[in-house]
């Protein structure tokens, strides 16, 4: 009991609930590594009746909560909710302290307020506070004091407008006739350019574009990355870096060469039948990037960089020292010489250093190009009439030898994973290799690390989609060296990160999308729908769960969602709809039972789907033709109250192939398949705008949902 009490006061579970009404123990040997990977330890009985003892008397004696959360009305001031926070001892909320706080406080205590921008304000009326992150004190008459991150926030993010439709994409997978070998920021801009003003889409949802890991070969899952706050400069389309035009004539025959090379990678995928592959295309960019980075900057050009390396200060300078680090000395920064292990004390020898300094450089202006054809890409979006235009995507963590987990050591967790607890699919659990952040360090800095990350990613953005939003709540931590099984859930301040990312979404304008796929904690769906923030359903998974078990029928789906027939991570609808799927998983080993069983479970399954949409009148033409099959599945999203109706690009041509197969490595090709027809034959983004199959599909779309009109020429299908 004393461990539980210890672990409970740090927000780490000693026992989970796997289903309802089963309980499994955490093994004390976990709880005990967790608790050391937040600096506490309870490794023997005397440690841990110190550490306990230390932990209730800094509960009892604290004045604040470590975050006290301020949720306002729709605009600027006007409580709607009291102030929250989570802390060891609580008052009744029944009665408020001093100025409306919550909290037991010593009679005569006095607050005062520093709001972000440098003001005070003493004794402050909650509802006159600005928006932000400020500072509150605590001084009592006893002469006790203390201090507490005040979060001051909207009721709500900001909604989607009006109902619409999009296409879902990962970016590498979409090449056109103008690509190195993998889609860029220019087919995105294109992408939408096309499906906005052809079809009426309000969005684009793309796959992580954040920074990967350097060297090769590199990690191709976006998921997986070096750095959230970041993206990576393999996006960037080349020729339109506005330099370009300019390098040395002296040089132009090398950068002839590149662009020879650039065209081999393109066609080898798109007409000869080979993998994505980035890291070559990585270094036919860097090295074109070099030539185009020797020209110089004209003085509009030049004060604008500037000003984006005052913006983005320390973080960029960090991270634009690791890149350059890694190049010397491979991405594996513990194995680094001592004094480049950390980026403050690693300062000095790259100043020192003239070749490392000019590298720092190069990342740096890398950063700078790849915002500016964001924020292009962005602008075509609003432009060609998209009501969201481009949704981000927030991976859930970041590699552990990544510029994130170098820049910033403090706040992970040592020695811990992120994963997910064995479930009906997965008996023995998950890990996904990502070092999670410590709560105690985010609170205690005021969760600046969360609310500079979700700055840069909603820069650009219409709206951003969490992957596993439920671990802005908790997190699955697995000791390293331990199985999956062997994990607990640690509990963040799920009120605090909630309102960082109201506020940030907010202040951007944005709209949020949380994928609440999978093991969801009871009251989790119901926490982020009354902050706004939408809901991830997919036509598979829809089903009543508590009764019958049979498919939701469309007026039955939540409103709040982003409403979809697959993601990423699942088969195609074609794929579905061949049994396709079942195939390759038989191939790869990776059923867990009989193959025929499986297939007649599939069949059955997909059947009964069919059935539904012939009986409410989506499929008039009966079972049969694929394409008119998936054409009937977004009729029947479209007939739902879905905010936002999600197309899955490949859908749309009918490939069968996956872009991600989970529970495989090096047998499948994962991240690393171009989209392409149901023939395997891949097709260029020209190709897919003239393909009729995805005209049918998606002016289907663009007639049935959202609220813009039907472009001129669209008919219901």
């Amino acid at each position: 009991m004393t461990l539980a009490r210890l672990a409970a006061l740090h927000g780490v579970a000693t026992e989970y609930a796997p289903s309802a009404g089963v309980t499994v123990d955490v093994p004390d040997a976990t709880v005990v590594a967790v608790l050391r990977a937040l600096d506490v330890d309870a490794s023997t009985p005397e440690a841990l009746a110190a550490a306990l003892d230390a932990a209730e008397r800094a509960a009892e004696e604290r004045l604040l909560p470590p975050t006290v959360v301020h949720w306002c009305d729709e605009g600027q001031g006007g409580a709607k909710d009291r102030p929250r926070g989570r802390a060891a001892s609580r008052a009744a909320e029944a009665e408020d302290g001093p100025a409306g706080l919550p909290y037991d406080l010593p009679p005569g205590t006095r607050l005062t307020v520093t709001t972000e921008d440098g003001r005070t304000v003493t004794g402050p009326d909650w509802s006159g506070l600005p928006l932000g992150v400020h500072r509150l004190a605590a001084h009592a008459p006893d002469g006790r004091g203390g201090t507490s991150t005040l979060i001051v926030a909207p009721a709500r993010v900001p909604g989607p407008g009006g109902r619409t439709y999009g296409l879902l994409v990962q970016l590498y997978s979409l090449l056109s006739a103008r690509s190195w070998g993998m889609g860029d920021l220019g087919d995105l801009r294109e992408l939408a350019d096309w499906a906005g003003r052809t079809h009426g889409a309000g969005f684009v949802q793309v796959n992580p574009l954040h920074a990967a890991v350097p060297g090769a070969p590199t990690d191709p899952s976006p998921y997986r990355p070096s750095s959230r706050r970041f993206p990576d400069p393999v996006h960037l389309r080349v020729e339109d870096v506005p330099e370009y035009p300019y390098v040395d004539p002296a040089r132009r025959e090398e950068l002839d060469r590149i662009l020879a090379d650039a065209t081999e990678l393109r066609e080898r995928v798109l007409r000869k039948g080979a993998l994505i592959d980035r890291d070559a295309v990585w270094e036919a960019k860097r090295r074109a990037l070099e030539l185009v980075h020797a020209v110089e900057l004209g003085p509009g050009r030049r004060a604008a960089y500037r000003d984006f390396l005052a913006e983005r200060g320390r973080a960029l300078e960090d991270h634009a020292t690791y890149q350059a680090l890694a190049e010397r000395y491979g991405h594996r920064w513990r194995e680094w010489p001592e004094r480049l292990r950390h980026p403050r004390t690693a300062e000095a020898a790259v100043r020192a250093d003239a070749e490392l300094a000019a590298r720092v450089d190069f990342h740096c202006w890398l950063a700078w190009l790849t915002d500016r054809q964001l924020a292009e890409a962005a602008d075509t979006a609003r432009q060609a009439g998209m009501t969201i235009g481009l949704v981000h995507d927030l991976a859930v963590g970041v590699h552990p030898d990544g510029s994130d987990a170098w820049a910033q050591q403090h706040v992970f967790a040592a020695g811990m994973s992120v994963g997910a607890p064995p479930d009906a699919f997965n008996s023995r659990g998950q890990d996904w290799g990502l070092p999670p952040w410590r709560p105690d360090v985010l609170a205690a800095e005021g969760y600046a690390p969360y609310r500079g990350l979700l700055r840069e990613l909603l820069r650009h953005a219409g709206a951003l989609r969490i992957d596993h939003v439920m671990g802005l709540f908790r997190l699955w931590w697995v000791p390293q060296g331990g199985e999956p099984t062997a994990g607990t859930y640690v509990r963040y301040d799920a009120e605090a990160m909630l309102a960082v990312l109201v506020l940030e979404a907010h202040r951007a304008g944005a709209a949020v999308v949380g994928e609440d796929l999978g093991t969801v904690e009871p009251g989790v769906r119901e926490a982020l729908a009354r902050r706004g923030v939408l809901g991830t359903s997919v036509l598979w998974f829809e089903r009543d769960w508590t009764g019958t078990g049979r498919p939701l029928p469309p007026e039955e789906w939540r409103a709040d969602c982003v409403a979809t027939a697959t993601t990423h991570d699942l088969p195609s609808t074609a794929a579905r709809l061949s049994g396709d799927h079942v195939t390759l998983r038989h191939r790869l080993g990776l059923l867990s039972g009989d193959l025929e069983r499986e297939r007649s479970r599939d069949t059955a399954e997909t059947a009964e789907w069919l059935g539904l949409l012939q009986r409410l009148g989506y499929l008039p033409e009966g079972p049969g033709d694929e394409a008119t099959e998936i054409r009937a599945f977004h009729r029947f999203l479209a007939a739902t109250p879905a905010r936002m109706v999600g197309v899955w690009l490949p859908d749309a041509v009918g490939d069968r192939r996956p872009q991600n197969l989970p529970g495989t490595w090096d047998q499948y090709p994962n991240w690393r398949l171009p989209v392409a027809g149901p023939d395997g034959q891949p097709l260029a983004l020209e190709d897919l705008a003239a393909s009729p199959r995805a005209h049918d599909l998606l002016r289907l779309l663009a007639e049935r949902v959202g609220a813009r009109t039907a472009p001129p020429g669209a008919r219901a299908v």
